[in-house]
């Protein structure tokens, strides 16, 4: 879905000059993704949403319908997602909580802790006893766990498998688990075990980390012969910026899932994607300034550029995108317009790194004309830099079915 959807389409071309660029997000592709990606899943898996691939109020509340809980990861996400989406779950992730972000979490009542070290379990469970002496406060430990060869070779960012600042070390396993057995944490729960190991993957090895995980949990729960009940094996379902027209394995997925959990009948499993949910469901729309020829080469400017969409800078990538040309010009000058069949489109930041995609096949692209850049829906704005320079910030635009609730429109 890198080509606009017609909502989209005719919002970028009715917005004018000076409303650009701007973020323009179709609510309903998002409801009617999220309630196929539910509907792939068995019952007995939870499914939530990583809030840090977008936290934008209107994102949060379409997704409500059809996620089970919310992963946050600091304490400004906890305060947020716990007043945009007040009825739902909320799971406490991420390492380096801060105490102050611990006692916020357990007085919010979070459902959920993924606890990152054993430092970080007694402090939990010194300020569990304060702060919450009559709850049972759930926790499942996140553990750093290998990784196979071919998983981390299809991985686009990995999160353990190898050292990293993340989860518990395998080899401090046991000990971690004695703290439950031994009555040393007695306002904790150990509920299971948490592994978001990798980013970037297909179904295939998606399941092949899920199984792995889950055969790991329940051989440690067994030693210690303690019932294990949740296993989270984290988000990462792959969202390919080359091939936008291609999708994550939903339905095979879930096929996947429920053959893992005949194996464990007891066990609920939870995942947690981001970008995966929502990145196509945004767009990044702006204007083409100018068109100029350097080198051998032609490049477009456009207003904005990677201070509001930072992943292609980030990830190295070419940003797919599509040309909505305009045919009026209103100037008595020459229209610069781009006399090659390929341009890179850059930004307005005095960089060289500022490139949002590079040699896109754009023949006769001219300036005025409008450039709707896809899978935007995450990590997006919410990563960029966004004062850098002080350029005019973005507009945000939510649009709605006509008839369902209002269009939602500000200026950031």
């Amino acid at each position: 879905m890198t080509t606009p959807t017609p909502a989209v389409r005719d919002r970028v071309q009715a917005l004018s000059p000076e409303e650009l660029p701007a973020y323009v997000y179709d609510i309903e592709a998002l409801r009617e993704h999220a309630a196929a990606v539910r509907a792939a899943l068995p019952a007995r898996v939870e499914l939530y949403y990583a809030a840090k691939a977008n936290p934008e109020p209107e994102i949060l509340t379409a997704l409500g319908p059809y996620v089970d809980g919310y992963e946050v990861s600091s304490g400004g996400e906890l305060a947020h997602a716990a007043k945009v989406v007040p009825d739902h779950p909320l799971a406490f992730g991420g390492p380096g909580k801060t105490p102050a972000e611990i006692a916020a979490a357990l007085e919010r009542g979070v459902a959920r802790f993924h606890v990152e070290s054993l430092y970080e379990l007694h402090r939990l469970a010194e300020l569990a006893r304060r702060l919450a002496p009559d709850t049972r406060v759930g926790v499942l430990l996140r553990f750093n766990l290998p990784l196979s060869e071919a998983s981390m070779a299809g991985s686009s960012l990995a999160m353990g498998g190898r050292p990293t600042p993340f989860g518990i070390d395998p080899s401090e396993a046991d000990s971690a688990v004695r703290l439950f057995t031994d009555g040393a944490c007695p306002h904790l729960e150990l509920r299971g075990v948490h592994a978001h190991l990798a980013s970037g993957l297909g179904a295939p090895e998606q399941l092949a980390v899920a199984e792995s995980v889950v055969t790991w949990a329940a051989d440690l729960f067994a030693r210690h012969r303690i019932r294990i009940a949740e296993v989270n094996v984290g988000g990462g379902m792959t969202v390919d910026y080359t091939a936008p027209e291609e999708r994550f394995d939903w339905a095979g997925y879930g096929v996947g899932l429920a053959h893992l959990l005949d194996a464990h009948p007891d066990l609920t499993l939870r995942i947690e994607p981001g970008r995966a949910l929502t990145a196509y469901c945004g767009w990044y729309a702006t204007e083409v300034l100018d068109v100029k020829h350097s080198h051998g080469e032609e490049f477009a400017v456009v207003r904005g550029g990677t201070h509001h969409l930072r992943t292609p800078a980030t990830k190295g990538h070419d940003q797919p995108c599509s040309v909505l040309p305009v045919d009026t010009w209103s100037q008595p000058w020459p229209r610069p317009a781009a006399r090659q069949d390929r341009v890179t489109l850059a930004g307005q930041l005095c960089t060289p790194k500022d490139i949002l995609a590079r040699h896109v096949p754009a023949p006769g692209l001219r300036a005025g004309d409008r450039v709707a850049f896809g899978l935007a829906g995450a990590y997006a704005w919410n990563i960029s830099h966004h004062d850098f320079l002080m350029h005019p910030r973005p507009g945000f635009h939510f649009l709605h079915r006509p008839g369902s609730r209002g269009e939602a429109t500000r200026r950031s």
